[in-house]
């Protein structure tokens, strides 16, 4: 079974955090959520995450893929030395490393958007280097990254599609009637 980490703190984007995680269990992926502060995370519309699992006892190795959800946590994600290694081994192994609007910044910050397709919150749009489509999602090679919390259906269906196949992320739209 493919295993996905999302890491969040204070501020994040509960659209997006929440959005994506039921996207990719409902497509029957195992999605483990670590807190970057060891503790609770509340999101920056008051909903408060519990049980989360603590940043320090993160093994990058134990997973397929990252998701980075947006939302003004992505200033403390950046910051994070740990958060920054993480990125580094996911994309020296060449898996898959997903972030949404205001969270691809950090990958841009870092170089990793150099000469790829991506997309991000349009205000926060940097010169990365790469290719800003503008577009809901964009998919290059590993990178998958989202616009905004109205992209975050779009974004977890490529999550899914990337990890498990065009066919079973279809017959999970079906499921919602998404079009």
């Amino acid at each position: 079974m493919k295993k996905v980490c999302v890491v969040l703190t204070n501020g994040f984007e509960e659209l997006e955090a929440v959005g994506s995680f039921a996207i990719l269990r409902r497509g029957g992926l195992t999605v483990d959520v670590f807190s970057l502060t060891n503790a609770n995370a509340t999101g920056r519309f008051g909903l408060t995450c519990t049980a989360l699992q603590p940043f320090s006892k993160l093994d990058g190795a134990q997973y397929d893929a990252l998701v980075l959800p947006g939302g003004p946590q992505y200033a403390e994600l950046e910051k994070s030395a740990g958060v920054q290694t993480l990125i580094k081994e996911f994309m020296a192994a060449g898996k898959v490393v997903a972030a949404i609007c205001a969270s691809p910044t950090i990958l841009g910050h870092a170089g990793y958007l150099k000469g790829k397709n991506y997309t991000c919150f349009t205000a926060m749009n940097e010169d990365f280097g790469g290719h800003f489509t503008g577009d809901y999602v964009a998919v290059d090679g590993n990178i998958i990254t989202g616009q905004s919390a109205a992209a975050t259906v779009d974004f977890g269906f490529a999550i899914v599609e990337k990890l498990l196949g065009k066919a079973h992320a279809d017959h999970i739209k079906e499921s919602i009637y998404y079009k």
